[in-house]
């Protein structure tokens, strides 16, 4: 049977040059902190990768800091709010589409006494401006909005939020996890505050994510780390380094900084190809944000009828790996929060399926993946009482 995996938004497959530096770190064992050979070492390697990952997104090295993910990375910068002192109630705006990280983060902050705002997009998926400068409050001191979306992919104006909140003095974050190893992200002429990344949706491990905070020393004032204890992260995340995960990280910085411009035109040539195979074989479905910016790798797509994950399983038995959304909701049966913000109908939301492709895809993989759908849509809507007979 064969192997294809369409889930690179849930996470990557790691990449050969990535393989290679986690195998020589695992002999490299000193403690980065530590003034000796071995640690001096192991310190070497995570300059040159901290190096690799700031020349990825065209920033200073000195303004990232490792974290364990993107989600710790979301809530240092949100949680943060709750320890700023205001003599009035802060706001926040966060879009309705957001991550979890992001959405679950501001609704413990609400619950905490933070005024928060659910800014809704547009039928696209896409946040108008205007939206934001009507929502805006003289009390808003953080705005958070992801570049581009976990599952369908939508690219926000990031540069005219970023404008729009700086112009106003507003801390502007962005979650620009779904944006790394996708498209061009420079963080030194984009017009943002700061921006979480994660190794593993960009071909790296697992348990690394990285916080990009623009003019870090000067910023430090708005920001509490949510760990306390050594001097790592420039004193705003404590603990030993992951040194085996931030040399991998660097690793795939170093080749999608050689490689960023293939890889996308790649992976935007296989995506047309897939749903132009769909809209010619496969009826009723309805491509979500097909005419909005996009990231390359990702079509979002509802299937009448019938439900996404009987989809999901009838693909997975014949070795296609794909998600009816976000990989962090798993195991919830309310439907998608981002395909309901963009469409009032419940069943296109039940019926959707996220295909997300990646470097190790091929035409022969879309080939066979739009045959098998083909096959398993056409059986299950044979069998649903919804379906036209």
């Amino acid at each position: 049977m064969k192997n294809i995996y369409l889930d690179n938004n849930a996470t990557t497959p790691i990449l050969p040059e990535a393989i290679i530096a986690i195998e020589d770190m695992l002999t490299n064992y000193g403690n980065p902190s530590s003034m000796h050979e071995a640690g001096r070492i192991v310190k070497e390697k995570i300059t040159a990768a901290s190096e690799n990952i700031a020349s990825l997104f065209n920033g200073n090295a000195d303004d990232f800091i490792f974290t364990s993910c993107a989600t710790e990375s979301n809530n240092t910068i949100l949680k943060s709010v709750l320890f700023q002192k205001y003599n009035f109630t802060p706001n926040i705006i966060i879009s309705n589409i957001e991550h979890p990280a992001i959405l679950n983060t501001a609704k413990f902050l609400a619950k905490n006494g933070i005024d928060v705002t659910f800014l809704p997009v547009n039928s696209n998926g896409v946040i108008e401006p205007e939206d934001l400068k009507k929502a805006l409050k003289d009390t808003t001191v953080l705005i958070s909005i992801m570049t581009a979306n976990n599952e369908i992919g939508t690219i926000q104006p990031i540069e005219e939020i970023g404008k729009i909140a700086l112009e106003r003095e507003i801390f502007f974050h962005t979650d620009a996890v779904q944006a790394a190893g996708m498209m061009n992200f420079d963080v030194s002429s984009l017009p943002i505050s700061a921006a979480s990344f994660s190794a593993h949706k960009m071909y790296a491990p697992k348990g690394i994510g990285l916080l990009y905070i623009k003019n870090l020393q000067k910023q430090k004032k708005h920001i509490t780390p949510l760990l306390h204890g050594g001097h790592q992260g420039n004193g705003l995340r404590a603990g030993t380094e992951n040194t085996i995960g931030i040399v991998a990280y660097g690793a795939a910085a170093e080749y999608m900084k050689k490689n960023l411009d293939t890889e996308i035109s790649y992976l935007k040539n296989l995506r047309d190809s897939f749903e132009n195979k769909v809209k010619s074989e496969i009826p009723d479905i309805k491509i979500h944000a097909e005419s909005a910016p996009r990231k390359p790798n990702t079509s979002n797509i509802s299937f009448k009828y019938i439900e996404g994950e009987s989809i999901l399983l009838g693909l997975d038995m014949d070795g296609i790996k794909v998600s009816t959304g976000s990989a962090c909701s798993t195991g919830s049966l309310d439907p998608s929060h981002v395909i309901t913000a963009i469409d009032t109908d419940v069943e296109a939301a039940h019926g959707s399926i996220r295909f997300s492709f990646g470097r190790t895809n091929d035409e022969s993989d879309i080939k066979y993946t739009v045959e098998k759908l083909a096959k398993v849509v056409s059986n299950l809507r044979e069998i649903s009482p919804l379906s036209k007979k």
